[in-house]
């Protein structure tokens, strides 16, 4: 399994390819494509995420000291937007996860291109997956 730093650079190198912002959306939109689907059990209100303008549902599995996320949404940029994260911040230790500072979206220049409304969906994610990190932490106290 690759680092959590090798996965990032491996993002930051694959969004280099394209030259201009257009050419990266439809990449995202690619990615939407490729997001670890949540179970139909989960697609309900307690595991939608506030704050995003479209539905965005997100379910975190803990096993042998790792959280496993799974998503959705219906609007198919923002699929590509969670897997961004999802890509990186799955499968990882609770304590990874708090300490990830996710300077690669800086470095893709992905904060930067979305519109106001997508920024704040994309800092819910963001909150969500932590929440789900200390909370996993806590219990492993």
């Amino acid at each position: 399994m690759n680092t959590m730093k090798e996965v990032e650079q491996s993002l930051i190198e694959e969004f280099e390819l394209f030259e201009d912002w257009m050419d990266k959306y439809n990449y995202i939109i690619e990615l939407g494509k490729e997001l670890p689907m949540i179970d139909p059990q989960y697609k309900t209100p307690e595991f939608l995420i506030e704050g995003c303008q479209s539905q965005v549902w997100l379910h975190a599995d803990y096993r042998d000291g790792r959280v496993f996320f799974t998503a959705d949404s219906d609007a198919i940029i923002t699929k590509g937007i969670v897997n961004l994260l999802i890509r990186v911040l799955s499968e990882r230790t609770p304590q990874e996860i708090i300490d990830n500072d996710l300077g690669y979206l800086d470095a893709i220049g992905l904060k930067e291109h979305l519109s106001p409304t997508r920024s704040n969906g994309l800092a819910s994610m963001i909150k969500q997956i932590k929440l789900y990190a200390v909370a996993f932490k806590a219990k492993e106290c």
